[in-house]
């Protein structure tokens, strides 16, 4: 000691090293404390150890504080598939200042324990599967200053005392399950720069005016959460916003009048699809930065002013669906970066200049239903971007621009309806030219033989015009899913297998068509005899092909057997719950029998009902026909379905899974399925009950396509995949099955079972892109079990149709549309409503898929339906039948 006490200065060196290490072990012992409750089946945090030789700081996700001390200022796990329980040890660590535990399993209510994390200013706990309630102790986290907790399971009200985290800069509760009244505290968010509230559905609240005291505010995010009433007058004060997104909601009433001069900085403006009026908002474009404006469906009516030049960054521009009138303000097509015009469904009038040579990156416009005139600008041809014109029932004249298909990405134009003439120019240039629709016009001339060079031409509807000569033989080469040419002046041969393949009112009105199957036969058409004796040759190479088939089949026997027995073999279990469930794979096994089973489950496995250790049932589906899909890459996929959180979409429980078998664990729902239910001879709900159904289905797919991240679609839709709770409220199952199984099995699964269902869209026969339109397709089929009582595939009692046929065949006579109805609930109370309703099922299964819908639109429509806002069904109209593909 002596010794020590002649050399201070080492005494106080060896003092400090003591400190800092016994620091350093805190620090880290606080860090394995919170790894020892998380489920880290990746091993990603393999780094977090003692022994590992890497200092705490540099663990995955670890940041330090750069001064002697090294505290841990910020973890950040997001993305590594963590489950588990967030311990309170974690707020050991006393500058700890940012927590990011996004997109992982994290199963349990917001952790309140937090709030003693005293330096805590940023806590990110979305893309997780958080329930419960938002509780009034969330004031707790009075230093935070970005709080995201969207994309879980919330639910419940906001509550006030949420407005005592004054220093928020980010605030965001989007895609969650929050309902109630939105509280009027937002005035207290003074630094709040983001905001966003979408996507809950079951809000139903006026907008906070508060909000409009946010000065700072840039983001503001309120699309998909019912919110009611007028835009505040307030928001005029956001003189700092970027973004503001109040589409899908039930907004009424007329923008506030300055609300455009007065928001210099938007850069995207969305307000579509609400109940809005007035006229177009002046002074959107001052700001110059405006890229994107959606003023889509809704009430908007006036003029759109040639100010509209003024946006010089617009790309997105969406006015359709509305009551727009006046002369299109031409300056847009001058615009150098606009893509996207859409304005069809209005009252446009004028001309389309060669101006629109100009917009250079444009892609996709849309005018159809308009008043529009003049001729087919020859500038059109000069845009190489444009991959989309359709300008349809407008009153274009003169002829087609022989140029007008020199867009190498042209895929789709629509001028049917319209008064063009003259000849159809030559389109060898448009090499992805998919659909092809100049129906009603005034075209003469042949039918361009160069039609059939187009390799990827799907749909071409040439009827109603004064087209003469013969169909070119070369046409049936291409694999049409529609081949209309009525009404025209054609004469000689059709090619057989365009006859075999259409409905005979695709050719009628043609008297000189001649052909197998119409009602004048071709003069040369005779028996042709042939030989029936088979050479000797012949018979030689059957017989080789013959034993070589054997032989392949003893080997194919062979492979099987060793493949099933190596298959028999027990594989290990893999569980994954993501709610609290008390099941074990011995429960799973010993609780299917043929007792439990509820139906056949379809093609990929049957479904059974277990009952658990608490009473609750729960619905099994074992999955057959999958493929092979590491563990990893199944567990990801079953994760990114069971994060959906919406009414019609069933809740998705857990999973357990070994090499051989994958059994997924869903919610129960006490009234089967929609499909079972129309079976019944007592299928009797009334018409209320079916439309809130439909809407429900309507609603939860389009949840699948655009309120989803990643966008998903459905491809298997038909009734019996549609399940019914206590309250007929229905949920969607099955959905997305292809992102489980994979995507050959899928595919090979679906093209035998289902090759020729009647839910399946004509596109599905040739194409194996799955799309959106073909969900709504199988939507407009259930739509119509709904409408008629009668189930889609029972062709006995539908003339030996399909129902989506034998629909459209009632429809064409007089009065039929009345008879489809189903006569057990219809009455003059609601003929009215099912037949609106009847109008968008045949919309939704239009033989082309560009005249569908989207789901949006279909929800749109019949929650009008619901509300008893619907307008008269024109059923009875031949051009509505047109404008719906029959």
């Amino acid at each position: 000691m002596a010794t020590l006490c002649k050399y201070p200065f080492l005494l106080s060196l060896c003092f400090t090293f003591f400190m800092f290490s016994s620091a350093s072990t805190q620090k880290a012992d606080a860090l394995l404390n919170f790894k020892a409750f998380i489920d880290d089946p990746n091993h990603s945090l393999s780094s977090w150890s003692n022994n590992s030789g890497v200092h705490h700081c540099n663990w995955t996700g670890i940041t330090c504080i750069p001064t002697p001390s090294l505290y841990v200022s910020s973890i950040d796990l997001q993305s590594l598939n963590l489950s588990g329980e967030i311990p309170s040890s974690i707020c050991e660590l006393p500058y700890l200042s940012h927590l990011n535990l996004a997109d992982n399993l994290f199963n349990q209510p917001i952790p309140l324990h937090l709030s003693e994390c005293s330096s805590l200013e940023t806590l990110n706990l979305s893309k997780n599967l958080i329930w419960g309630t938002i509780p009034d102790q969330i004031s707790q986290f009075d230093a935070l200053k970005v709080l995201d907790l969207s994309k879980n399971h919330i639910e419940g009200k906001i509550p006030e005392s949420i407005g005592s985290l004054v220093h928020l800069q980010v605030l965001n509760l989007g895609s969650n399950l929050l309902s109630g009244t939105v509280p009027f505290v937002f005035g207290n968010f003074t630094e709040l720069a983001v905001l966003d509230l979408s996507q809950n559905a079951y809000l139903a609240s006026a907008v906070p005016t508060d909000i409009g005291k946010l000065e700072k505010l840039e983001q503001l995010f309120l699309q998909r959460s019912g919110f009611l009433g007028e835009i505040p007058e307030s928001f005029v004060g956001l003189n700092n916003l970027i973004t503001l997104d109040l589409s899908q909601n039930n907004l009424t009433g007329k923008l506030p009048q300055t609300l455009g001069s007065s928001l210099k900085n938007l850069v995207s403006f969305d307000v579509s699809e609400n109940k809005l009026l007035g006229s177009f908002p002046s002074g959107i474009c001052d700001g110059k930065g405006l890229k994107i404006l959606s003023l889509h469906t809704n009430f908007f009516n006036g003029s759109i002013s040639e100010s509209i030049s003024k946006c010089l960054n617009l790309e997105i521009f969406q006015v359709q669906n509305n009551g727009f009138s006046g002369d299109f303000p031409n300056g847009l097509w001058s615009l150098p970066k606009v893509m996207l015009v859409r304005a069809e469904n209005n009252r446009f009038s004028g001309e389309l200049l060669d101006s629109i040579s100009k917009a250079a990156q444009l892609e996709q416009v849309q005018i159809d239903n308009n008043s529009f005139t003049g001729k087919i600008p020859q500038g059109l041809g000069l845009v190489k971007s444009l991959y989309r014109f359709s300008a349809s029932l407008n009153g274009f004249s003169g002829e087609i621009p022989p140029n007008f298909c020199d867009s190498p990405v042209m895929s789709i134009i629509n001028l049917s309806h319209n008064t063009l003439s003259g000849q159809i120019p030559e389109l060898r240039k448009c090499r992805k030219l998919v659909s092809l629709s100049l129906a009603d016009n005034s075209l003469t001339g042949e039918i361009p033989p160069s039609l059939a060079d187009l390799p990827v031409l799907t749909y071409l509807d040439l009827s109603h015009n004064q087209l003469s000569g013969s169909i070119a033989p070369a046409l049936q080469n291409l694999k049409l899913a529609l081949f209309n040419v009525s009404f025209n002046q054609l004469s000689g041969r059709v090619p057989s297998s365009l006859i075999s393949g259409l409905p005979a009112s695709f050719l009628e009105g043609n008297p000189g068509l001649c052909g197998p199957g119409l009602p004048n036969p071709c003069s040369d058409e005779h028996p042709k005899h042939h030989s029936s004796g088979l050479t000797t040759l012949t018979c030689a190479l059957i017989s080789i092909a013959f034993a070589m088939a054997m032989v392949i089949v003893a080997a194919g026997v062979f492979v099987f057997h060793r493949f099933s027995k190596r298959k028999s073999q027990p594989g290990v279990w893999r569980s994954v719950f993501f709610y609290p469930l008390r099941l074990t794979e011995h429960d799973l096994v010993m609780g299917m029998d043929e007792k439990s089973a509820l139906g056949n489950g379809g093609p990929f496995g049957r479904v059974y009902t277990i009952s658990l250790p608490s009473g609750e049932l729960v619905a099994i589906k074992k999955l057959v026909n999958f493929g092979t899909q590491p563990s990893k890459a199944l567990k990801a996929q079953v994760k990114v379905l069971a994060k959906m959180r919406h009414k019609n979409i069933v809740k998705i429980l857990g999973f357990c899974h070994s090499d051989e078998s994958i059994f997924l664990i869903y919610e129960f729902l006490q009234k089967g399925s929609l499909g079972d239910l129309i079976c019944r001879p007592d299928f009797e709900l009334h018409w209320s009950a079916r439309l809130r159904i439909a809407t429900g289905v309507a609603q939860g797919l389009a949840y699948l396509h655009k309120g989803y991240v990643p966008h998903l679609l459905h491809r298997n839709l038909k009734s019996t995949n549609i399940l019914l709770d206590a309250d007929y409220e229905p949920k969607l199952t099955d959905f997305a099955i292809d992102r489980i199984v994979g995507e050959a099995p899928f595919q090979s699964t679906i093209t035998s079972e289902f090759a020729h269902s009647c839910y399946n869209a004509p596109e599905c026969r040739y194409s194996k892109k799955a799309t959106e339109q073909m969900d709504v397709y199988s939507f407009g089929v259930v739509l119509l079990e709904l409408i008629t009582g009668r189930q889609a595939e029972d062709i006995e009692s539908l003339d030996s149709l399909d129902i989506v046929k034998w629909v459209r065949r009632k429809v064409n006579i007089t009065n039929g549309a009345l008879q489809i109805l189903d006569p057990k609930i219809s009455s003059s109370s609601s003929q009215k409503e099912m037949l609106r309703a009847l109008e968008t099922a045949l919309h939704c299964t239009a033989v082309m898929p560009e005249k569908r819908p989207s789901m949006i639109e279909v929800v749109k429509t019949l929650e009008s339906l619901n509300s008893g806002s619907c307008v008269p069904s024109t059923l009875d109209s031949e051009e509505q039948m047109q404008s719906v593909g029959v």
